[in-house]
């Protein structure tokens, strides 16, 4: 669950730039907050993100426990050629991981989270 300032602002980013698709959104009027769900896929298929919106609050300190989230895609350098060109904010580019091979690239979403784009690595046959 992220917390963000601006619902509307942040569904566009996960729908519109990453790809993502609004797969629910309740109001709670009594508690004053709105979440929204997104993700790759339906809820019952695979993990999704729930996007907190509290009314009145436009920003959060982020704090020093939260990392970033991370996606497995493709091909880590189109992805962020299609973010940016979408309008996203990419933040270290496609390339391998510090003393390792693993290709990965960091973005961030409206509200400062960092997401990580961890590059598929082809599947190695399994033998006993």
């Amino acid at each position: 669950m992220l917390r963000v300032g601006d619902l509307d602002r942040s569904i566009h980013f996960y729908t519109e730039v990453m790809g993502m698709e609004l797969l629910r959104k309740s109001d709670n009027e009594e508690y004053q907050y709105t979440l929204a769900f997104v993700g790759f896929q339906p809820e019952k298929d695979g993990a999704v993100l729930e996007l907190t919106y509290n009314w009145g609050t436009s920003s959060y300190d982020l704090g020093s426990g939260y990392g970033h989230i991370a996606i497995e895609v493709d091909d880590a350098a189109a992805t962020c050629d299609a973010i940016r060109a979408a309008g996203g904010k990419v933040t270290r580019e496609a390339g391998p991981v510090k003393g390792g091979t693993t290709v990965i690239a960091f973005i961030e979403d409206p509200d400062g989270y960092k997401i990580e784009l961890i590059e598929k690595k082809p599947a190695i046959p399994f033998e006993l």
